[in-house]
């Protein structure tokens, strides 16, 4: 028995430290299958696979994250049990999205999950805290950054002043996870997007590293080949199954 034991520490010792989950702390899956969360949100999930996506961009328990445009809260509903009471979740939305019933909503959630707050600021203006994020999840929104709306107060906005809120608030060595509705490649990013809500990928890639940010992999859990690209996201005929990348950008350490 005690050579067994002095075996299974060597290979212990070789095999170096195991990361355990406390107990406490649920899996991403059972997060996502959990029974508070809204209806509306679990019928997104078909379309999102978000056991999958946050399983690749490394979410992990005691995670500070920034959950940007979340104030319909299906992300949150999911990441706060996730990374634990040692975790957090930040959400930022744009004052002109954060209606009274969402806000009511928000409150409402923010009640029974302590571990969550909200940050709600004009699009045009984000305001974040800085080095403090290790996880952020960008997920169907950044090509808004090049929209411009009257009807929605959305002003012109520069998506580089945007990117570098952001990079501040995050800590050096954090991820971001970007996922979008991907456009075929053109030189007229603005009107793509007022026109179709798309982006074209490489514009993506390219706006991140101009930030600061280095691109550490990507995923094809979300990509629809059915889906030319050429009708707008929301249209009934493809939305919530539109062609969509996934892009995993860290903040160098």
């Amino acid at each position: 028995m005690r050579s067994f034991a002095a075996s299974a520490v060597a290979l212990a010792i070789l095999a170096g430290p195991i990361a355990a989950r406390p107990s406490s702390v649920p899996t991403i899956a059972t997060a996502v299958a959990a029974s508070g969360r809204s209806a509306d949100n679990v019928k997104l999930d078909e379309g999102r696979r978000p056991a999958q996506v946050l399983r690749f961009l490394g979410l992990r328990p005691g995670m500070q994250v920034l959950d940007l445009f979340g104030g319909n809260r299906y992300w949150a509903e999911i990441m706060a049990p996730a990374v634990g009471s040692k975790g957090s979740v930040t959400v930022w939305e744009p004052k002109q999205f954060f209606k009274p019933d969402a806000e009511a909503a928000f409150d409402a959630f923010i009640a029974k999950t302590p571990n969550v707050s909200i940050v709600s600021t004009p699009f045009e203006a984000p305001t974040l805290p800085k080095n403090r994020f290790d996880f952020v999840i960008l997920n169907d929104n950044y090509h808004d950054t090049y929209w411009q709306s009257d009807k929605y107060g959305i002003p012109k906005m520069d998506p580089a002043a945007f990117l570098k809120v952001v990079h501040d608030s995050m800590k050096p060595g954090g991820v971001i996870g970007v996922v979008d509705h991907v456009a075929n490649p053109n030189a007229e990013t603005r009107a793509t997007v007022d026109k179709l809500h798309r982006i074209d990928p490489n514009v993506v890639k390219a706006d991140f590293k101009r930030a600061g940010f280095v691109l550490v992999g990507s995923s094809d859990i979300l990509r629809n080949t059915t889906d030319d690209h050429s009708i707008l996201s929301t249209d009934a005929r493809i939305r919530g199954h539109t062609d969509r990348f996934i892009f995993k950008f860290k903040k160098p350490a």
